[in-house]
């Protein structure tokens, strides 16, 4: 997947919150009015180096008609943080470790093969330590960046593929997955996209407007006074103050046997909005939100088999009121 002639190479750019400044590798593209800042992997200079996310694929910086959909939404940046990261990211369940003895290998899709430290639970906000990175190619040209990640850690080994693609017909975002189990042993769990959205700088509150195609049921971690659903999605009744943060496990209203999902969210203040939709099995919906995001993340079931490959897709459509 070696970049062809006509691809653009890696620019530099600053973190802008971080509270010293590092260069770390981008690609820039553009189609239909969106233009993007996609931040590339790599394990010196990367903007994201933590253990939770998928390194690919982060969008530090994304904009159509002068309304931007995604940003820093911390205070300040570290690369090492396990959500030190912006945009529609991904996160793999981790495999192996509960089979793992402390010092062994267990695996993390996306990131590479980590060290398991002691015998406790397997926590995803802990930063592990990285024994096997893999290898990572990636291709860039002017309106999509391929990312591949090829990894082998004893039994359990995949050739992961992703593609992030602006679309000609609309103004939207397309990503691909491929995940291939080149192993002995199933890959098996979920894997779910956080949706960073920060839509034009927006507060989470009474202008942040979500809709579901399904009538939501779950109950929330606590008794909030801010947030409730609604009958089409999740309103808020007053802006989220600075440190508060508001959580739902599961969105209920799906078939267990449903295939897919879709949401809307907008910024009703400045009319800009995106509506999401995702292939695969879907397992569950969380959301979770903080003064600066508010994120709806669907979880998708995996189980590949030796020999298999799963592909799913998510497709973004950016829109203005």
């Amino acid at each position: 997947m070696k970049p062809s002639a006509n691809t653009h190479s890696p620019t530099r750019a600053h973190a802008r919150c971080a509270p010293t400044p590092t260069d770390f590798p981008v690609a820039r593209i553009s189609a239909n009015g969106v233009q993007a800042e996609i931040c590339l992997p790599d394990s010196d200079a990367g903007y994201y180096r933590g253990t939770r996310f998928d390194w690919a694929g982060v969008i530090r910086d994304l904009r159509w008609r002068g309304h931007r959909y995604f940003g820093e939404w911390f205070p300040a940046h570290d690369p090492l943080r396990h959500d030190g990261i912006c945009g529609p990211v991904d996160e793999f369940t981790q495999s192996g470790y509960e089979d793992a003895a402390a010092g062994d290998e267990f695996l993390k899709i996306g990131v590479g093969a980590l060290r398991k430290t002691t015998d406790a639970p397997y926590d995803r906000f802990q930063t592990y330590p990285i024994s096997n990175k893999g290898k990572r190619q990636t291709g860039i040209s002017a309106d999509r960046v391929d990312f591949q990640h090829t990894l082998t850690s004893g039994d359990l080994a995949y050739d992961y593929r992703k593609t992030l693609q602006l679309t000609t017909d609309k103004p939207g975002l397309r990503l691909e997955y491929a995940l291939k189990n080149t192993g002995a042993k199933p890959l098996e769990g979920q894997v779910y996209n956080h949706n960073f959205f920060t839509i034009d700088g927006m507060t989470t509150g009474p202008d942040t407007e979500i809709r579901l195609p399904f009538r939501p049921q779950g109950d929330w971690r606590e008794a909030y006074d801010s947030v409730a659903l609604t009958d089409t999605g999740i309103n808020f009744s007053r802006e989220l103050n600075a440190s508060e943060k508001v959580f739902m496990g599961n969105l209920h209203g799906y078939d267990p046997a449903q295939t897919g999902y879709a949401f809307e969210l907008c910024n009703r203040n400045s009319g800009a909005g995106v509506r999401a939709k995702g292939s695969g099995h879907l397992s569950h919906i969380v959301f979770w939100a903080c003064p600066a995001t508010a994120c709806i993340e669907p979880y998708t079931t995996l189980q590949v088999h030796p020999g298999q490959t799963a592909r799913w897709t998510i497709e973004y459509e950016f829109f203005e009121r």
